[in-house]
């Protein structure tokens, strides 16, 4: 049995096969990508993604999601604004979804990302990693679901034909729908190995 240095092992970053290093222009022995080894920036597009999310996350919240016209008056309502009103009418279950799910969520991923992203290029104590892989898995999990508001809006658009009532997205729900790509991209962008500190 040949004994490989693990030194000389590198993964191909498309199909994950382990490969041997065999010096310059080596491809992967099962998918035949091109392998390299980490880029010397290695949480730079995951910062950049994830600034880019918190930034369209400000006007999500500013701007209203849903507008609804009747009889010629036009009614808007941001985010919060629709929680507080469902809450008001007693749509407690909804009022809450969409609270978690618009608010709660995505400031939580916010969070999280920021926290991985600080750990991995300046350690804090004793970090456990299986715990930063669990808070990394759990943005993947929870990712789609921040997009709730967007697909009410667009259900109720799409449903509601009364002829004096028209239901419009409003600008926060593109600028929302933006927050919540670029943070699915900051996680995917996230190379989870830095966790355990290959590069």
């Amino acid at each position: 049995m040949i004994e490989v240095d693990e030194e000389n092992l590198i993964r191909c970053h498309v199909c994950e096969a382990v490969n041997i290093d065999r010096g310059p222009n080596k491809k992967c022995r099962r998918c035949g990508s091109i392998l390299y080894r980490g880029q010397k920036y290695t949480t730079h597009k995951s910062w950049a993604y994830l600034i880019t999310a918190m930034i369209a996350y400000i006007p999500a919240n500013l701007y209203p999601m849903l507008v609804t016209q009747q009889f010629g008056a036009a009614t808007s309502s941001t985010i919060l604004g629709g929680v507080v009103t469902l809450w008001e009418h007693g749509s407690y279950p909804i009022a809450l979804v969409i609270f978690f799910a618009s608010i709660v969520i995505p400031i939580l991923k916010f969070l999280i990302l920021i926290y991985l992203l600080v750990s991995v290029k300046y350690p804090l104590g004793r970090d456990k990693r299986v715990n930063k892989y669990k808070l990394y898995y759990l943005t993947e999990i929870i990712g789609p679901w921040s997009m709730i508001d967007v697909f009410v809006v667009a259900i109720l658009a799409a449903l509601i034909h009364l002829a004096n009532i028209h239901i419009i997205a409003g600008t926060a729900a593109t600028a929302f729908s933006l927050s919540v790509f670029f943070t699915l991209l900051a996680a995917h962008a996230f190379d989870e190995r830095l966790i355990e500190g290959e590069r």
